[in-house]
C-alpha cells in the first residue's frame, strides 16, 4: 500500500515539476495589460554608483580626445544591456566652428553601411529566397563573370576589381549620378580583368557590397532604398536611418542634404566635402544613422529578432578558413579580430566621414563613433575603451517582449 502511495506521488511530483518548467505564453492583449514598469531600470538604479564612475571615466578619456586630436562627432558606449554613455563632442561645422552636435545627430557611415547590407540578404536567405553558394548570375543573369557566388560577395572573395577604378575611367560625366545598375553595365560593356579568380583569396572590395545591394533589389522585387526601410529599419525602430537616394534625374547635388556634413581635415583650414557622382551606388556606403540607431541593431542581432540564430550566426564566422592568423578575418558584413578574441567589428572611411562599430562579445560590451571628419584618431583608442575591464559592471536583463511590444515593433524572431 505504501508502495503504491509513493508511485502516485512520484508522477504527481514530476508532472507538477512538468507543467512548471513550461514557460507561459501570453497573448497580445495580455501583455498589454502589463504596467509599465521597466525592469531594467530596477538593476541600473541598484548599480547607479558604478554606472555614474564608468561614464566619468569614459567621458574624460573623450574629452581629452576632444582636445588632443582633431576628434569631433558623437559616441554611444554601452555594457551589459546599459547604455552608459550617448553623448557628443564637437561642432556641426568644422569650418566656422559652430554649431553643437547632438547624440541624435545623423551621419554618413561610410563602410558600416554592409553590415545592414549583409543583413538584408539574410533575411532573404531566412525567407528561401536566396542560396548563397549559387552562382549570382541566377539573380543577374546579365553579370559577365560566372562561377562568383553570394557568400563570395559577402566575405569579399570574389576577385573582382573596383568599381570605382572602372567608373572613373569610363563615365563620362562626372556631376551625373552613377548607379548600381551603371556599375553592372560598365562591368558588362568593359569587362575589366578580375585580381583573382573567385574564392581563390580575401580582397576587401566594395563591389562585393554594392552587387548584394542589386540582388536584393532582384531577388525581393523592391528598390534597395525601400526593403532597407520597411523590412529593416521600420521593424527595429531605426526612425533616423536611410539609405541615400541620389535623384537619377538631376545633376549631383553640391552637398549632401539632411544630415551631418563631412570635412577633410588638414593643415590648412577644414574644408567641407561635397557630394559626388559615385554617391549613388548603394550597398557598400551610403547609409545614414546616428549612435542610438545603430544600438537598436546590434541588440536586435544579438537576441536574434531579425533572422533565426543558425542564420545570424554565420555573420561572425571567418569566411576566409586558410586566412593568416597574423591578419583579422571577415564574416557577413562584420570583421573578426585576431587580436582581440571573440569581437567584431568595422570601420568606415568616406569622403569626409569616418565610423567605427566595435563589439566584445566576451565582456558585452559595444563602443560606436560616428565622426565628421576624414582624419581623427585611429581605432585603438576606442579598442582601448572597450577592453578596459578597471569598472566591471553586473548583467541586467533586456525585456525584449515588452520592448516589442510597447514599441510597436515587427520582429519576426524573438526569443
Amino acid at each position: 500500500m505504501k508502495t503504491r502511495y509513493l508511485y502516485i506521488f512520484l508522477v504527481l511530483f514530476l508532472l507538477s515539476c512538468s507543467s512548471k518548467n513550461k514557460p507561459k505564453q501570453y497573448s497580445r492583449e495580455e501583455i498589454e495589460q502589463w504596467p509599465a514598469v521597466n525592469i531594467d531600470s530596477i538593476v541600473i538604479d541598484l548599480d547607479k554608483p558604478v554606472l555614474e564612475r564608468k561614464y566619468a571615466q569614459i567621458d574624460k578619456s573623450l574629452t581629452n580626445l576632444k582636445k588632443k586630436t582633431t576628434f569631433n562627432g558623437t559616441v554611444l558606449f554601452a555594457e551589459k544591456g546599459r547604455v552608459i554613455l550617448e553623448k557628443a563632442y564637437g561642432v556641426s561645422n568644422l569650418r566656422t566652428r559652430k554649431g553643437d552636435l547632438h547624440a541624435e545627430d545623423v551621419f554618413q557611415l561610410s563602410s558600416v553601411s554592409k553590415m545592414f547590407t549583409a543583413e538584408a540578404i539574410m533575411i532573404l536567405k531566412s525567407r528561401g529566397l536566396i542560396d548563397y553558394d549559387a552562382d549570382i548570375r541566377t539573380y543577374i543573369p546579365e553579370f559577365p563573370y560566372e562561377g562568383i557566388t553570394t557568400r563570395m560577395l559577402m566575405t569579399h572573395r570574389s576577385g573582382l576589381s573596383r568599381y570605382e577604378t572602372l567608373a572613373d575611367n569610363n563615365w563620362p560625366d562626372k556631376k551625373k549620378p552613377f548607379t548600381n545598375d551603371d556599375m553592372i553595365r560598365l562591368y558588362i560593356e568593359y569587362r575589366p580583368d578580375p585580381y583573382s579568380r573567385p574564392d581563390n583569396r580575401f580582397h576587401y572590395c566594395n563591389v562585393n557590397y554594392a552587387l548584394l545591394a542589386s540582388i536584393v533589389e532582384r531577388v525581393s522585387g523592391k528598390r534597395f532604398v525601400d526593403f532597407m526601410r520597411e523590412d529593416l529599419f521600420d521593424v527595429m525602430g531605426m526612425d533616423d536611418s536611410y539609405i541615400y537616394d541620389m535623384p537619377t534625374d538631376t545633376m549631383v547635388s553640391t552637398y549632401l542634404p539632411g544630415c551631418v556634413q563631412g570635412y577633410y581635415v588638414g593643415r590648412r583650414r577644414p574644408r567641407q566635402a561635397q557630394n559626388e557622382y559615385l554617391n549613388g551606388v548603394k550597398g557598400d556606403k551610403i547609409m545614414f544613422s546616428n549612435v542610438g540607431d545603430m544600438y537598436r541593431f546590434k541588440l536586435a542581432i544579438d537576441y536574434g529578432l531579425l533572422v533565426p540564430d543558425t542564420i545570424q550566426a554565420e555573420a561572425f564566422m571567418p569566411g576566409s578558413q586558410r586566412y593568416s592568423k597574423k591578419k583579422d578575418n571577415y564574416g557577413f558584413g562584420w570583421r573578426i579580430s585576431s587580436k582581440y578574441p571573440d569581437c567584431y567589428y568595422h570601420y568606415g572611411w568616406w569622403k569626409g566621414y569616418r565610423s567605427f562599430f566595435l563589439i566584445d562579445k566576451a565582456n558585452d560590451r559595444t563602443i560606436i563613433v560616428l565622426t565628421n571628419a576624414d582624419k581623427g584618431p585611429n581605432s585603438d583608442v576606442f579598442w582601448k575603451l572597450l577592453k578596459d575591464n578597471s569598472i566591471e559592471l553586473a548583467p541586467a536583463s533586456v525585456n525584449i517582449s515588452y520592448w516589442e511590444m510597447k514599441e510597436n515593433l515587427k520582429f519576426p524572431y524573438r526569443p
